[in-house]
């Protein structure tokens, strides 16, 4: 394999027995591969978390399944340029786990158990804020964090902050007042914002056809005062350039609204039966655009790993999940005697 700097693109080409592929800049193989590393690992915990909800033991949950490349494509590209603040909805196990949330501490959120970083076992899982990590996530009322994420970035702008704010919704908010009232103020007064449309195409059990007359939601952009960018969001390295595009912009002052179409391979949660609203062909084929698959195919065929080398990452994922539901299972529950903590300043 020969790696090479295309001095008129910028990008680095890397020329294989196979095939070409060109890369963008910023993007590495070992990024790829950390990042396929990453994929997995949240696509494993992800069916545990299912499997353990049909067993009784997790009381609900909202799968990520298809929606991962949208996700950790945006955290490639913010780790480029500026301090992001994230704003997520429950769809976005893959960019929690992705700023740095271990397995053991998901598996807690989701069994309930204490020491579950979010809201120690309080709320719906992975609800609440995580600070250090710059991610808030207070409440799954759909579209309700948009508002919020707009006050954040206004915040940011009046105290000469250099952070981009990132709020991440689905097909289904954007028919909410929250969405129209949050973009019309970000265009109004020029926030950095970027608002990040993982479309789906289903709101619950609705299609997108039934939602809006448009057949796009960037489409409403223009309308509101600002830029609009619609991808293919199961493809990761698209989505690390356009977000690349939509930080420029929004740190300058142009807020950013990036439709991400995706699939929602699973159901819209563990309490929903999609057979009743999508044709079992619709369901088989959404595996065609599995960004975890698409990622996995890039890898193989361009040479940038081996399949025994897939076949050891894939391992040493589900042995990590093992162990963190080992750990999360045998945790305690939390203490009744702090119930009314956090509530109250004290």
């Amino acid at each position: 394999m020969n790696i090479i700097l295309n001095t008129h693109t910028g990008y680095v080409d890397v020329m294989n027995s196979k095939q070409d592929i060109t890369l963008p800049s910023g993007i590495t193989i070992d990024k790829i591969l950390e990042v396929y590393e990453k994929m997995l690992m949240v696509r494993t915990l992800d069916e545990r978390v299912w499997a353990m909800n049909r067993q009784g033991k997790v009381p609900i949950a909202a799968s990520c399944q298809g929606h991962e490349a949208a996700q950790l494509g945006t955290l490639l590209a913010a780790e480029q340029g500026p301090e992001c603040f994230f704003f997520t909805y429950y769809r976005d196990l893959a960019l929690k786990f992705g700023v740095g949330l271990d397995e053991t501490q998901i598996m807690l959120s989701y069994l309930g158990k204490e020491g579950d970083p979010y809201s120690n076992g309080r709320q719906f899982p992975l609800q609440g804020s995580d600070l250090p990590r710059n991610i808030i996530q207070l409440s799954n009322v759909v579209a309700a964090g948009m508002t919020q994420a707009v006050g954040h970035a206004l915040a940011s702008k009046i105290q000469n902050k250099s952070t981009v704010t990132m709020s991440f919704f689905g097909d289904g908010a954007s028919s909410q007042g929250e969405c129209h009232e949050a973009m019309n103020f970000a265009g109004i007064h020029k926030l950095p914002i970027i608002f990040i449309c993982e479309n789906n195409h289903y709101a619950i059990s609705v299609p997108q056809k039934l939602q809006m007359a448009i057949s796009e939601v960037s489409e409403r952009a223009p309308g509101y005062g600002l830029e609009a960018l619609s991808i293919d969001g199961s493809d990761l390295l698209q989505v690390y350039e356009t977000m690349q595009k939509a930080i420029d912009l929004a740190k300058t002052f142009n807020p950013v609204l990036v439709e991400m179409n995706v699939e929602r391979i699973m159901p819209h949660t563990s309490d929903d039966d999609h057979t009743r609203y999508r044709d079992l062909s619709e369901i088989d084929e959404l595996t065609s655009r599995d960004p975890l698959k698409k990622l996995e195919s890039l890898i193989l065929e361009n040479n940038l790993s081996s399949d025994i080398q897939i076949k050891k990452i894939k391992e040493a994922c589900i042995e990590r999940i093992n162990t963190a539901t080992t750990l999360a299972e045998a945790a305690p529950e939390p203490d009744t005697k702090t119930l009314m903590n956090n509530l109250f300043v004290e």
